[in-house]
């Protein structure tokens, strides 16, 4: 499904990670672990295609992604660290603007399901107002609605959540796994997914 060869990543001058090489196929997830500053969030970059690599490929069920584009983009979900949430406009609001933009617009009944399921239900206040837990969980809802895309990258997606949402995130995780869909996920620590597999990037330096 996913391939990186001899991924190579620099920042500022310096090498982050060489000669990373990695394979992902159907219902497999990967943890990308790592300090600070190993180069986590510029992996998940370079396999969504934000960020070009110093050297080595990423390619998508054998077509590099540099040539598939927006093919590539449709197939996939890529949650940053921080929340991509508008102060201004509710949960409900950002969550509606961020599904169109990724090309899967969601009615409103399955919007407030999904923010519903995340404990956001009600919550028509302007973001700002919003906990940062509440925040995250407002990003994470999209994932509720992103059954259809098979390859899901995010990049911290447990940080600032209670056991609550650390549960229910693990849950749509294994959930996506078990209808053949892939995950790449940064953490720092043990998310408790036993199929996961683990790239320490501290190793890859």
């Amino acid at each position: 499904m996913l391939e990186a060869a001899e991924l190579e990543c620099e920042r500022g001058g310096w090498v982050l990670f060489r000669g990373l090489s990695f394979a992902l196929r159907a219902g497999e997830s990967l943890r990308v672990a790592g300090a600070n500053g190993s180069g986590k969030t510029s992996l998940l970059r370079i396999l969504c295609g934000l960020l070009p690599p110093a050297g080595g490929a990423v390619s998508w069920r054998g077509t590099p992604i540099a040539r598939l584009r927006e093919e590539y983009s449709s197939q996939l979900v890529y949650l940053g660290h921080a929340p991509a949430v508008k102060d201004d406009l509710s949960a409900a609001e950002n969550l509606a603007i961020s599904c169109a933009l990724a090309g899967m617009p969601a009615e409103s009944k399955a919007i407030e399901e999904a923010l519903a399921r995340f404990g956001l239900a009600g919550k028509t206040q302007p973001s700002r107002r919003l906990s940062q837990g509440q925040r995250r969980r407002a990003a994470l809802a999209r994932l509720a609605l992103s059954a259809s895309r098979p390859l899901w990258l995010l990049d911290e997606p447990f940080s600032a959540l209670d056991t609550a949402g650390v549960a229910l995130l693990r849950e749509l995780i294994e959930a996506h796994l078990a209808r053949s869909g892939a995950v790449i996920f940064t953490t720092h620590q043990d998310a408790g997914i036993a199929t996961a597999r683990v790239i320490d990037l501290d190793r890859a330096s």
